[in-house]
């Protein structure tokens, strides 16, 4: 069972095993099409599609971020279609160094479903290898996924005075208040410190290994157990490549506040803090 990542040789490997799950989640935030029109043009053979705002995103139960958790139900709903079983291995890959396959990871590790890992490197580094590649859509038999939630693992924004570290996952750009191009307020909850997610990868795009990304994150948790720790972003998702990090690193898993920062700061009652601190 792999939960954290995979490289390109090891999935070439199994691409015609019955047991294994491939899914595309290439997106665009800028081109909310682009994904699945990339997709449609060529992907990894087996590969079935999910789409950041349609799949990967529901209505605003139960926070009100850009990209709002699907509710259990929902998630449900989408890994029978993708074709996830229980025994099913599921590897999910994009274009954006696992920014975006990060979320789909973290969904299925949320709803019990621990055999997910990312494809470290994503489609650039499958491409860079000269492996194959299918054109036009694929569709999974529909699994039967049975997952339950653990809540526990979600913080909403009610519960975010009680938290003992809140680490912002954004551009330290954005998170100093310096820009703001998707959300109307620039800034970052009161209290959080900064982990830029990009930070989890070395010169080539890949993770960097777990011995260096665990004295990295422990220099940032500092005295508070990963446990105990609540990642952010601007709607989150790539706060969940943090926790995928944090989980290849070894490390107990941190919590996620999914509404993030778009949530935040969309009711200005909402104090904001700029700066480093």
């Amino acid at each position: 069972m792999f939960t954290t990542l995979v490289d390109v040789a090891l999935l070439n490997e199994y691409l015609e095993s019955k047991d294994w799950v491939i899914v595309d989640c290439r997106y665009d935030l800028m081109d909310k099409k682009a994904g699945r029109n990339q997709y449609l043009i060529a992907h990894i053979p087996g590969a079935v599609y999910a789409d950041l705002l349609t799949d990967l995103s529901g209505p605003p139960v139960p926070d009100c971020g850009r990209h709002p958790l699907p509710t259990p139900q929902a998630m449900h709903s989408l890994f029978h279609r993708l074709g996830i079983s229980q025994g099913a291995q599921v590897v999910a890959y994009d274009n954006a160094s696992g920014s975006f396959a990060a979320r789909l990871w973290w969904m299925l590790r949320y709803m019990g479903h621990d055999a997910i890992a990312v494809l470290d490197g994503g489609w650039p580094e499958w491409q860079k290898d000269g492996l194959p590649t299918a054109p036009g859509e694929e569709i999974n038999e529909p699994g039967n996924f049975q997952g339950q939630a653990r809540r526990n693992w979600l913080v909403t924004v009610d519960k975010l005075t009680a938290v003992e570290l809140l680490i912002d996952s954004r551009d330290p750009v954005r998170y100093r208040g310096e820009a703001e191009p998707l959300d109307r307020v620039a800034g970052h909850i009161p209290g959080a410190i900064n982990h830029f997610w990009k930070d989890n990868l070395d010169s080539n795009g890949l993770f960097k290994g777990p011995d260096i990304l665990r004295r990295e994150f422990l220099e940032v948790l500092g005295d508070t157990s990963a446990a105990n720790a609540v990642f952010y972003c601007g709607s989150g998702v790539t706060a969940c490549h943090n926790l995928l990090a944090a989980a290849h690193a070894g490390l107990p898993a941190p919590r996620l506040y999914a509404g993030s920062w778009s949530e935040w700061c969309s009711d200005p009652k909402r104090p904001v803090a700029t700066g480093e601190k």
